[in-house]
């Protein structure tokens, strides 16, 4: 009997084998492959079998299989994101031959007390609407007002599915969320979740696998390679924070993991409830579309009201060669006194984003990217928050000495250091990637935080992501812009639900909290609107001009990015890609253009749009004269299905 067997790599085919044994579709096999064996899986066989090759037989069985569903949505998966469907099933079944051969036992939970927690009406409104579905696809919106207790509600309803047997996915956009959301976590269920992200040991990695695909773990806590882990009886998805911008995967494998997520619940036939304060527009439109049904929590926890809003106008207030106007400072004071935390919240690692010496020009640039290089005052080096590339910043000037550069724009460090000053008695702490690199660090950080032993933080756009501290009464938005930088055509969208987010950080438990922001352009439409809690009005907007200016959700999109150590390469082979690309009927090529970062890891990168009508899936059709095209070796090409930004 002869069977396809598919193997995780780049191939985009399965290989034919026979088979002594029996075997299903499914089933995870071990094959020899070159000179080594490999595990692989038994696939459909409705591939094209090679003629005059000796075929060799399958080994053995391992004993684990993929489900029917699972292997539906890694073909799709494959054809959707025009990925080779190899590489699809590395993310389900990567490593497994380690994981077969090195014994493991499952982690034996910890039963700990759980606490009571009562739905408050619109809870217990929200679970009821959520759970009128029951074994079958459906997508439901669960908005809620940050602090509204949207986890609560999905928590119960993941409850009464894992009672049933069955297993639950949750999503997170972010790692670092996972912290205080395992807290949470253990309160209400009564033991720790299992946690999958790129971060954890393979030892972890070898449990938690064989846990979901002998139905042992019964939820999983997930960034988004979790998508594709083998469950063998998935019963729900939750994707949290679906508006969420990390949702995309935009290096290796290209992806939209909420999108994905709501296609893997279609395969399974199970429900999908996507989670926010304030949805993508993608969502919103299908909610204005009643695709998706959608229902609202208005209230915060205990009543307690969103943050009062006040706009400071830094053509008027700023202090030269400060940040924090007088009249924040006179206010953070008022708060500071009552024992309320403040956050100043800044969008830029880092201390100062440029750097030009002041006797003869020089500018601090990525060797490898076209980029300027942040410097961090931690570490004392220049930083490309690219390819990570790090110098220092002492350099022979070519008007004698040594440079002498002069730091522009502002990054948290420079803040920090004003706000010590401003506040020399004060606990301040720096919120940011770069500081919080290990487990027990950040562990430590927010236990200081939530005993009110720090006064002030000082945060990237990290800390608006679902984190509660209960004595943050006072935030200070530095740099409210709105300008975007031209090649985002999200630029609104993020706005609106970054600054809404922010917001809800503060005053979770107490009646007396306020946002500041501070601004250069104080009559900004979309920041007016926003104080005055209109997101919805804001999104409205959005899509209007969305359709009006053929952007998506009205219409697909796809780009295609061009790299090459020569930039002129680069160029001709987009050209060249643009006649083939022409051929296709009902599809419009735009460019080739220069990408707005022209060199990354020095690579010179030249950029295609291909826009199309929504009804149509083009990716087969893009993908049969992609697959024929006869370009060099030293050009790489990269595609990607519903970009969301344009660098």
């Amino acid at each position: 009997m002869k069977a396809q067997v598919l193997l995780p790599k780049i191939f985009n085919f399965p290989f034919t084998y026979n088979s002594k044994i029996q075997i299903k579709i499914g089933d995870l096999v071990e094959v020899p492959f070159g000179t080594k064996n490999e595990i692989g899986v038994v696939w459909k066989n409705n591939y094209s079998e090679p003629k005059d090759i000796k075929i060799k037989d399958i080994k053995r069985k391992t004993g684990y299989s993929l489900n029917s569903e699972l292997i539906d949505f890694i073909e799709w998966f494959s054809l959707y994101n025009m990925v080779p469907i190899g590489l699809v099933l590395k993310m389900a079944i990567g490593g497994i031959d380690k994981f077969i051969k090195i014994k493991d036992d499952l982690i034996t939970v910890q039963k700990k007390e759980i606490k009571e927690f009562n739905l408050n009406d619109e809870q217990s409104e929200a679970l009821k609407f959520l759970t009128k579905v029951k074994n079958k696809f459906d997508v439901s919106v669960l908005q809620g007002t940050t602090g509204s207790g949207k986890t609560l509600v999905y928590f119960k309803r993941i409850q009464s599915i894992i009672r049933k047997n069955y297993q639950a996915l949750v999503l997170l956009p972010e790692i670092f969320l996972t912290n205080d959301f395992k807290s949470r976590f253990e309160d209400f269920f009564g033991f720790e979740p299992a946690i999958w992200h790129s971060k954890i040991s393979p030892k972890k990695k070898r449990i938690i696998w064989k846990g979901i695909i002998n139905n042992e773990i019964k939820i999983l806590i997930g960034a988004r390679s979790s998508l594709l882990l083998p469950f063998k009886k998935l019963g729900i998805i939750i994707v949290d924070e679906e508006h969420d911008t990390s949702y995309k995967q935009d290096e290796g494998v290209i992806y939209n993991a909420r999108d994905m997520a709501i296609s893997r619940a279609n395969f399974e036939k199970i429900p999908i409830h996507l989670v926010t304060s304030v949805p993508s527009v993608e969502t919103y439109n299908n909610i204005c579309n009643k695709k998706y049904r959608h229902i609202k929590i208005l209230k915060r926890f205990n009543d307690y009201p969103l943050p009062d809003t006040k706009i400071i106008n830094l053509n008027i207030n700023k202090t030269k060669n400060k940040f924090i106007a007088n009249e924040t400072i006179d206010i953070v004071k008022t708060f500071l006194q009552k024992g309320d935390q403040i956050l100043f919240f800044l969008n830029r690692r880092g201390f100062a984003p440029y750097l030009i010496c002041k006797k003869c020009g020089y500018k601090q640039i990525c060797p490898n990217c076209s980029l300027y290089l942040t410097f961090h005052k931690l570490i004392k080096k220049a930083i490309c928050h690219h390819c990570s590339f790090q110098k220092n910043i002492k350099l022979k000037c070519k008007s004698g000495g040594q440079c002498e550069f002069l730091m522009y724009g502002v990054g948290v460090e420079k803040i920090f250091e004003e706000a010590r000053e401003t506040f020399p008695n004060k606990k301040i702490n720096i919120f940011s990637s770069d500081y919080l690199k290990t487990k027990e660090k950040t562990k430590n950080f927010f236990k200081e935080i939530v005993d009110n032993k720090i006064d002030i933080l000082i945060g990237t756009q990290m800390i608006s992501k679902g984190f509660n501290f209960p004595k943050l009464n006072c935030i200070v938005v530095i740099d409210a812009d709105f300008s975007g930088r031209g090649y985002d055509l999200r630029t609104t969208e993020k706005n609106i639900q970054l600054y809404h987010q922010l917001s809800g950080r503060a005053g979770r438990f107490s009646s007396n909290s306020l946002i500041i922001y501070q601004t250069l352009t104080p009559q900004d439409l979309t920041l007016n609107e926003l104080i005055k809690n209109k997101a919805e009005k804001l999104l409205e907007q959005e899509l209007f001009l969305r359709k009006k200016n053929k952007l998506p959700p009205f219409i697909r999109l796809i780009a295609i990015i061009i790299s090459s150590k020569n930039q002129s390469l680069s160029l001709q082979g987009a050209r060249e890609i643009k006649i083939k690309l022409n051929k296709i009927k009902d599809l419009e090529v735009l460019g080739p253009v220069d990408s707005p970062l022209l060199k990354i890891k020095k690579n010179f990168r030249s950029r295609l749009l291909i826009r199309f009508n929504n009804q149509f899936l083009m990716q087969k059709k893009i993908l049969n004269v992609l697959n024929t095209l006869k370009i060099s070796s030293k050009i790489k090409l990269t595609v990607d299905v519903d970009p969301i930004n344009f660098s």
